[in-house]
């Protein structure tokens, strides 16, 4: 598996520990305040993170150089202040609101490199890895 993947996937077990770590937290305390914060953990964190690895496994060729490893750092800081920033922004300190704008933006950047690793044409000469048999 090539390792941006495998770092996408790692990373979107961690989102998925914290994002069910809020869950409880939710129903232990009977507030749900913070439940954005939860959905978008879960999805952006997890779901998507997870999805991204799953490309990158399925697309060698595509995982190959910087701008993969772009788009997972920018992606993932995106995703990591978002979530914090807006937790705590839900949680009651609008200050917070500003960095939760400017984390969302370079979130969508992260999807921004990632849709051009998608469609711009494989590298030539990059020949897939073979699967290791089982």
């Amino acid at each position: 598996m090539p390792r941006i993947a495998d770092l996408f996937f790692k990373t979107a077990i961690l989102f998925l520990v914290v994002g069910i770590g809020i869950g409880l937290m939710m129903a232990i305390s009977g507030n749900h305040d913070v439940v954005g914060a939860h959905a978008h953990i879960n999805l952006l964190g997890w779901v998507t993170s997870a999805l991204f690895g799953g490309y990158y496994a399925l697309n060698p060729a595509k995982a190959e150089g910087r701008l993969p490893m772009a788009h997972y750092a920018v992606y993932t800081l995106g995703v990591a202040v978002m979530s914090v920033s807006l937790f705590m922004l839900l949680s009651g300190n609008p200050a917070m609101e500003p960095i939760v704008a400017l984390s969302s933006i370079v979130t969508l950047l992260g999807v921004l490199v990632f849709a051009w690793i998608v469609f711009a044409p494989a590298r030539q000469g990059i020949a897939p890895r073979p699967m290791a048999a089982e």
